[in-house]
């Protein structure tokens, strides 16, 4: 994920802002009223997800099943939902986007909150091998059951994210007919918007301030979401590795591309079109063309190329706002 920021011109009292999940959060609504709210509807839905899917809790539902080692275990509807839609984006994906990378990750360090590994760790990558593969969780919707074999992890957190901010978004504009940004780290959700949209900007630096982004983007509905390998990065020994694993070979994806934006129906569309672009590297132009995705995508030497007529906005768009 990349930083992002709202640059549309906006209010303070209709802008939330607090950290969960291990990333930035942003909250915006059209009516300064219903701000209180629409906070209290996000920040349940933040901590819903962490104690359901977070593999560095003991206590979350997710290493519950786990600890299961391979037997069907009835869970809740809302982990059901959240394992679907995972095994969802892996199918849709081709399976770029794969949940059981979660060991491999551990083997690269990341078996904790994030600020804990930031600074380096001993150690070396791992030879490379392929994760179990999505297909091996069984999950049975009419039964409300979940199958994990032993000693695979599951990693939820891009999908169950970008599912949280597409709850929250559509919670707000249900119960309070307004306008709603939710923004998780970079992944956005968008309802009810401004008939101009909601104007983001984009940049790979989150320390320059809002309306010096070098791209910026009208968001109308639906999802934005951004993937990329220079926020959450981290020395294993003396190797730089980072967050984003290729499932073919349990390691971190080539340095094809810095980051790559994606437009969806939804968040969790965005966010798996963004990330699996990541991991298919050279191919992943083709692949977006083919689905017809709007993306833009940065290369590791700058160069940005964009996908099915992606929405850019003019140089000038919305700005002059606090982030």
């Amino acid at each position: 994920m990349t930083p992002v920021a709202v640059t549309a011109p906006v209010r303070r009292d209709t802008v939330y802002r607090t950290t969960a999940l291990g990333t930035q959060v942003e909250l915006l609504v059209t009516e300064p009223h219903v701000l209180v709210a629409a906070a209290r509807i996000l920040d349940t839905e933040l901590i819903r997800i962490d104690r359901l899917a977070s593999r560095f809790r003991p206590d979350s539902e997710i290493t519950r099943l786990q600890r299961a080692a391979g037997r069907q275990v009835r869970v809740s509807d809302d982990l059901l939902e959240t394992v679907s839609v995972a095994l969802r984006a892996a199918e849709a994906s081709g399976g770029a986007v794969d949940p059981t990378v979660g060991r491999a990750l551990e083997d690269l360090g990341y078996d904790r909150d994030f600020p804990l590994i930031a600074g380096g760790l001993p150690g070396r990558p791992p030879e490379p091998r392929a994760v179990p593969g999505w297909r091996t969780v069984e999950v049975d919707v009419e039964a409300c059951t979940v199958s994990v074999p032993p000693g695979v992890v599951l990693d939820l957190g891009a999908t169950a994210k970008a599912l949280t901010a597409d709850r929250t978004a559509d919670r707000v504009h249900r119960q309070y007919g307004c306008g709603v940004l939710v923004s998780l780290g970079g992944d956005l959700a968008v309802a009810g918007a401004p008939s101009d949209g909601f104007s983001i900007g984009l940049d790979e630096d989150c320390r320059r301030p809002a309306g010096e982004q070098p791209d910026s983007v009208a968001v109308h509905s639906g999802g934005l979401a951004t993937s990329g390998t220079r926020v959450r990065r981290w020395r294993l020994g003396v190797h730089q590795v980072h967050h984003l694993v290729d499932p073919a070979t349990g390691l971190p994806v080539a340095p094809v591309w810095r980051t790559v934006t994606a437009c969806g129906a939804t968040c969790v569309d965005a966010n798996t079109a963004s990330t699996a672009a990541m991991v298919k590297g050279a191919e992943a132009i083709g692949w977006l063309e083919s689905l017809g995705i709007p993306a833009r995508l940065v290369a590791a030497d700058g160069t940005v190329t964009t996908t099915a007529a992606w929405p850019q906005l003019p140089a000038d768009a919305g700005r002059g706002a606090a982030r």
